[in-house]
């Protein structure tokens, strides 16, 4: 990092070869200029441009930015105030006519006062001069959208970074959204923005946002079952046999959203006549499967997707997605698993299917456990849902993929067709989460009421709005 920093100061220096301040006889630059500051001109000071345009005139600038201001009247400027924020410059690099000035990251922007929001103010000694100039945080970025496939007037709530005001957002199909937005509060500022799902949204792929840091774009996931696994409804045919659960096992969408019938994780929970109406025991390791038709059914192979997504597409780009609705607070036991296949012979966190480098295993299964960190794993932290929403499962984190290797979809389309069953699989399960050789967390009865639909696969990649 000190050598980056090194080379970008150089590279910076080279870009101001040439350049001589103008001083009086004791070395001070301007020490009683008090002309009017003007600014004509403002140039971004690129060194990492690499189409030789390193410095460009720009209406706006971000933090961490390096400028150079062009104008009159520099010499003399005792103080440089950004966002009422006083910036240091370096009085060696001042002329009557042009000023280099780098904007901290400390530059308040969405938390500057009015009255000097969006301002460069020059002062002197006995005046000071304001030029405007928009003052932005670094590009805005979304992380997350919840649900991603939302019913008509569902709310949608989109996670990111430096998304502050946002004041436009463009859905698919080029459908305007500027009515009730709500921006998240000051001490969450730029983390998130909400929005209600309006109608004629048919299109599916990316969000784009307009904001006080610019604009900037989703992955193309938004509205999107084109790839579907399942959604309960008739799309991706439910299996039978003796392990799983069956359609007449579905229920009802318990908030009426227009979901139509979804799966309950542990179905029949609560009622008197079921087999888990208490719930599941601790250290049950898996009850049956909500799970795909599988070798006889078309939409079992998914090399149908490859139309949508490329056989060759990184699994880095790519997840599984899936709608939650969790009626109360899950906590403490319980977890949910994936499995690409209906090869498993192990079951819950830890479990060779859902671990890499088992030799003989095939490794397709994820699991899910939203109240758990393996990184702190003493500390619970209650999941809860305010109405569906989205989950998002990296192919990564399938056992058979989470090593440090380049993985293609074509893989996990090969992993699921070189199975002798290729039913797509999810189930809840109670087992003992064994952390390590010192930690167990003993499991409780899991009697949750959870809910779950629209399984898919999505393409998550997002990129950068540059700003050149």
């Amino acid at each position: 990092m000190k050598t980056k920093k090194i080379l970008y100061i150089a590279a910076i220096s080279s870009l101001l070869l040439g350049y001589a301040s103008c001083k009086d006889e004791d070395g001070n630059p301007y020490p009683d200029g008090e002309g009017a500051v003007t600014v004509s001109k403002v140039y971004l000071l690129d060194a990492s441009d690499t189409t030789g345009n390193k410095e460009r005139e720009v209406s706006f600038a971000r933090l961490g930015q390096t400028l150079r201001l062009e104008g009159s009247g520099f010499g003399g400027t005792k103080k440089i105030l950004v966002n009422g924020y006083e910036t240091y410059f370096n009085t060696a690099l001042v002329t009557d006519n042009s000023l280099i000035l780098s904007l901290s990251g400390s530059t308040p922007v969405a938390g500057a006062d009015e009255s000097v929001r969006n301002k460069i103010q020059f002062v002197k000694n006995s005046n000071t001069y304001a030029c405007d100039l928009v003052i932005r945080a670094a590009s805005p970025r979304i992380s997350s959208i919840s649900p991603s496939l939302p019913q008509v007037g569902e709310t949608v709530k989109v996670s990111g970074y430096n998304l502050e005001e946002v004041s436009e957002i463009t859905l698919p199909g080029d459908v305007k959204v500027t009515d009730g937005i709500v921006n998240a509060p000051e001490e969450e500022t730029g983390e998130w923005f909400t929005f209600v799902m309006p109608e004629g949204v048919t299109e599916s792929g990316s969000i784009s946002i307009t904001g006080a840091n610019g604009q900037a774009i989703s992955g193309a996931y938004f509205n999107d079952f084109d790839c579907f696994i399942t959604d309960f409804d008739g799309k991706g045919e439910l299996g039978s046999w003796s392990a799983t659960w069956k359609t007449d096992d579905l229920v009802d969408d318990p908030l009426n959203t227009g979901r139509g019938k979804v799966a309950m994780l542990i179905p029949h929970l609560g009622e008197t006549d079921a087999k888990y109406e208490n719930g599941i025991n601790p250290g049950v390791d898996h009850i049956e499967f909500w799970a795909t038709a599988g070798n006889d059914n078309a939409n079992d192979d998914w090399t149908r997707m490859t139309s949508k997504i490329p056989a060759e597409t990184s699994l880095s780009e790519l997840a599984i997605q899936f709608d939650i609705y969790v009626d109360g607070v899950w906590n403490e036991t319980g977890q949910l698993e994936i499995s690409l296949a209906n090869n498993l012979n192990s079951y819950g966190y830890g479990s060779a299917n859902a671990s890499p480098g088992n030799s003989g295993v095939v490794s397709g299964a994820a699991v899910w456990i939203p109240w758990f960190d393996k990184s702190n794993p003493e500390v619970f932290t209650p999941y809860t849902t305010d109405g569906w929403q989205t989950v998002t499962i990296p192919f990564t984190d399938f056992g058979e993929f989470a090593d440090d290797e380049a993985h293609t979809f074509q893989e996990v389309i090969d992993l699921r067709n070189n199975c002798s069953y290729k039913n797509f699989e999810v189930f809840a399960s109670n087992a003992n989460i064994k952390v390590d050789s010192d930690l167990t967390i003993e499991a409780k009865t899991f009697d949750t009421k959870i809910y779950i639909d629209n399984f898919r696969v999505v393409n998550t990649k997002t990129s950068v709005v540059k700003d050149f």
